[in-house]
């Protein structure tokens, strides 16, 4: 891959249309789905916990053809659990009931709940991770550094997380809240190559707090086995377009920190204590809230940052042809709100059986769009 080129690997949450709780059928799905008519390259595979799976695209070239390849991996997966009696649900935490507590059936994931214990034993955490190439894993590196203070920005967008077990959490991503429990969570530390990368995960390893060197939790890394960048920031979306728009306003962001780089502009290293609460105001508030600006250290509106963010990559997606895509998809985001916030909305309207029936992956567009009246500035939390 190049940094022209991008893939996207949705993490979706199997559940009983019945109960509303989740069902621990990934082997089934994942064995149908993958007989299915995918686009070249793309895949469905298990996750950690059998009550889930993944539909991951191919490398696409732009937003057409992306846009593509997610709709056929979650049409394959959302017909193959209508064939076995399940749906498919698009949010990062469950919204009812959790089937969680079932052991994972493959070696390597029974391993890791043997590993942290009561941690993964409900951990059905969804997340939407997006690929972008480059030339080589020092350079990854490199371009992670300059990620980093964009990272929360992307979490707020993309927040689709505010229930646990059938209680609003007063989150908008609950699952990001789940991610932090475990050891080397959060932004990456700045690196100056990929040795040095390596070294750390290596010593992570050898104080047994991660299983392999291909398990690490930081929301963006070099990938262990692509030659790209993996940004892990986002609650996997309930559309397919606020998948579109990760991976574009991603792709940008890893333009032009290759752009600087070329011109010799290092990243500045992140205080590891601002990161945190940079990435915990995110998962708290998402777009109705304060953010913390991990340049000034201080709080400002989510908003703000968001306009920062456009104005950072402008060049980046007008030189891919991006840049009205993304301005309508962010509109519609702004005017619909985020994905939690559209959860809570359907919630306080008609129940959380509506919200699980709004996520339920189908024929695109998901259930749970743009639709209803603009959000006021603040929407209050539990």
């Amino acid at each position: 891959m190049s940094a022209e080129t991008m893939g996207v690997e949705e993490e979706f949450l199997l559940v009983d249309p019945a109960s509303g709780a989740t069902a621990p059928l990934a082997e089934k799905v994942v064995a149908r789905a993958s007989a299915a008519d995918l686009p070249v390259g793309a895949t469905v595979q298990r996750e950690l916990r059998d009550t889930q799976v993944e539909a991951a695209t191919g490398v696409c070239g732009d937003a057409a053809d992306l846009r593509a390849h997610l709709a056929a991996g979650r049409r394959a997966v959302a017909t193959a659990a209508r064939d076995h009696g399940a749906v498919v649900v698009a949010s990062g935490s469950p919204v009812r009931g959790s089937g969680g507590a079932v052991p994972s059936s493959l070696a390597r994931f029974a391993a890791i709940d043997d590993m942290y214990g009561e941690v993964t034993r409900d951990y059905e955490a969804c997340g939407c991770h997006v690929h972008i190439g480059v030339a080589d894993r020092d350079t990854a590196v490199a371009v992670v550094n300059h990620l980093a203070r964009w990272l929360p920005t992307l979490l707020a967008l993309s927040v689709n997380s505010p229930f646990r077990r059938e209680r609003d959490t007063g989150y908008g991503s609950w699952r990001i809240v789940q991610q932090s429990r475990f050891p080397g969570s959060g932004l990456a530390p700045y690196f100056p190559d990929h040795a040095a990368f390596q070294a750390e995960v290596g010593r992570l390893v050898e104080c047994g707090v991660v299983a392999d060197e291909a398990q690490t939790f930081w929301l963006a890394r070099p990938s262990p086995r692509l030659p790209t960048v993996e940004v892990r920031v986002a609650d996997t979306a309930s559309t397919v377009e606020e998948a579109v728009l990760q991976a574009l306003l991603t792709r940008a962001l890893v333009r032009t920190a290759l752009t600087d780089l070329a011109r010799g502009r290092e990243a500045e290293p992140v205080p590891a204590q601002v990161a945190a609460a940079a990435v915990w105001n995110a998962a708290r508030y998402g777009l109705v809230g304060p953010a913390v600006h991990l340049g000034l250290y201080r709080r400002v509106p989510a908003v703000d940052l968001v306009a920062a963010l456009l104005d950072h990559v402008r060049i980046a997606l007008t030189e891919a042809g991006d840049l009205p895509e993304v301005r309508a998809l962010l509109d519609q985001l702004r005017s619909g709100g985020t994905g939690a916030d559209r959860q809570r909305r359907v919630a306080a309207a008609s129940g959380l059986g509506a919200v699980v029936t709004a996520l339920t992956v189908g024929d695109e567009p998901a259930g749970l769009g743009y639709s209803g009246a603009a959000l006021p500035p603040e929407v209050p939390h539990g």
